[in-house]
């Protein structure tokens, strides 16, 4: 039988890999993959934010845009309206907050335990407040809070309690305001702090009981140290929203009575689409925005980790 010998080889050539084929777009590929997001971004995030600091810098007088400088950042520091939707917002996030992170975090070491039943539909159940839109549940809260023919007042009614001007007193338009927010957001922040708390290893809990250390002493040792990112989260979050809070109010009460439930941005947006004093308003936005810059700081510097 003849065997074929294998091709001889040229002295001295070697054999290489073949040569790769030149890229047409080189290290530019990844920019231009990026592109069409970028300037979506620059259109419509980057464009309004930059107008909008040109226009704070102007006025509009008998239909003529006058520079005007930093008056209309001046004018706010006499202007007792912002002050008092400064003040009303301030005391929502003073009250309303911390309220609504304790009662988060409560409901997030029940709905941890394994003691509970049929936790997912539990979950489930306390989420499905916040899936709700914003302009829905006002308009529901109004309708239930109402005075005359408010459910809530004809179950108080059935008690033989007096009716409630819930909406129509500054004092009650403010706890409606803080009952439909806690509502809303309480759930939500107990399914974060929840993700959080099932992160903590089970053996902390072990070592506490095994020293000694009652539900009390293991909640404050073990389970708050755990939720620390989770909590600055929520209450970074929770600061953000509070600052920027429009839909309830304008929704239950258009930021009355008396501009009791006035927020910021309840008065932001009066003077921008119904006084049409567009420099103004876009200064208060940007004085909003350095107010929720700093106190985003502020927080990181007492709630971060000092290790």
């Amino acid at each position: 039988m003849t065997t074929l010998a294998p091709p001889a080889q040229t002295t001295g050539e070697r054999r290489g890999p073949a040569p790769a084929r030149p890229r047409r777009y080189g290290r530019a590929a990844p920019y231009l993959f990026v592109l069409p997001a970028l300037l979506l971004f620059a259109a419509f995030k980057l464009y309004p934010i930059g107008w909008s600091f040109v226009m704070s810098l102007h006025r509009t007088v008998a239909g003529v845009d006058t520079f005007v400088g930093a008056d209309n950042y001046a004018r706010l520091l006499d202007d007792p309206l912002f002050w008092t939707a400064l003040g009303n917002t301030g005391v929502i996030l003073a009250v309303q907050v911390p309220l609504m992170l304790a009662l988060a975090t409560g409901l997030a070491v029940a709905l941890n335990s394994s003691l509970l039943k049929g936790r997912s539909v539990f979950r489930l159940g306390f989420f499905l407040p916040m899936v709700t839109g914003l302009v829905a549940y006002g308009i529901a809260f109004s309708v239930l809070l109402n005075k005359e023919y408010g459910l809530v007042n004809w179950l108080l009614g059935g008690l033989g309690l007096d009716p409630v001007p819930w909406l129509t007193d500054g004092l009650w338009a403010q706890i409606s305001l803080g009952l439909a927010l806690t509502w809303h957001y309480t759930g939500y922040n107990a399914v974060i702090l929840l993700a959080r708390l099932q992160t903590v290893p089970g053996e902390l809990y072990d070592a506490a009981a095994v020293d000694g250390a009652g539900a009390l002493a293991a909640f404050r040792h073990v389970t708050l140290p755990g939720l620390r990112p989770a909590l600055l989260l929520t209450t970074v979050l929770s600061t953000i929203g509070t600052l920027q809070l429009f839909d309830e109010p304008f929704v239950l009460t258009g930021g009355g009575p008396d501009n009791a439930t006035l927020t910021i941005g309840v008065y932001l947006y009066r003077n921008a689409f119904s006084y049409f004093d567009f420099g103004y308003a876009s200064a208060l936005a940007y004085a909003l925005t350095v107010l929720i810059g700093l106190l985003g700081l502020l927080q990181f510097r007492l709630l971060g980790d000092k290790s």
